[in-house]
């Protein structure tokens, strides 16, 4: 499936290899300070971290795609990346996926920023640049079964069915995790969710425009 999707094949390929490489040398701990994202680099910094010694801050809502805490943290994202992302791909194109990939990025750590402003706590994973596409495969294949309300098409109450029910879920599953030791980032999943449901339907126009 993924032979038909190659801007997928290949991000997953180098998210693959490069999450597998810092595990099994384990340098994650070392990568997550200095690739990883951290809401405080964006305000006062850090004073007791030199930031000269790490990646430039408006690098690491990419940087922190590369870094994943365990194997089973890479495999499920890699996994939820090729089962949305190759049906994706052939409904908006390679460059689309790009882009959605790209800015769900920055959508996940402004969320994730948004909710602790302060906090030291990098943030590592591609879960959020997935949920870019995860959001535009659900408006562009899941089923339409809601109605009309009001003023608000059918289309529109169902992504916001869509975007509530994510939300949710997400969460809640942050709050649970919260006191583990591998917390979710659930605001970042929701932040790269929301603006794969924004950009879905305007990437299949583009993508189709001389069609």
């Amino acid at each position: 499936m993924l032979s038909r999707a190659p801007a997928t094949a290949a991000i997953a390929v180098v998210t693959g290899i490069a999450g597998a490489v810092l595990l099994l040398s384990d340098m994650v701990g070392y990568a997550a300070v200095y690739a990883g994202f951290i809401p405080a680099r964006l305000g006062d910094g850090l004073p007791l971290l030199d930031q000269a010694d790490l990646l430039p801050v408006w690098l690491t809502p990419f940087s922190a795609t590369l870094v994943h805490a365990s194997f089973l943290h890479l495999g499920f994202n890699l996994l939820m990346l090729g089962y949305t992302g190759a049906s994706t791909e052939r409904a908006v194109g390679w460059q689309a996926i790009g882009i959605l990939y790209g800015i769900g990025a920055v959508a996940a750590v402004l969320a994730h920023w948004l909710l602790d402003p302060q906090s030291a706590v990098p943030m590592i994973g591609a879960s959020g640049a997935i949920s870019g596409i995860v959001g535009a495969y659900s408006v562009l294949f899941s089923r339409n079964r809601t109605r009309a309300i009001g003023p608000l098409s059918a289309q529109t109450v169902h992504i916001l069915w869509l975007v509530a029910a994510w939300t949710a879920i997400n969460m809640a599953i942050g709050f649970i995790s919260a006191g583990t030791s591998m917390p979710v980032a659930g605001a970042a999943h929701v932040g790269g969710f929301i603006a794969g449901v924004a950009l879905a339907r305007p990437l299949v126009r583009w993508h189709w425009r001389g069609a």
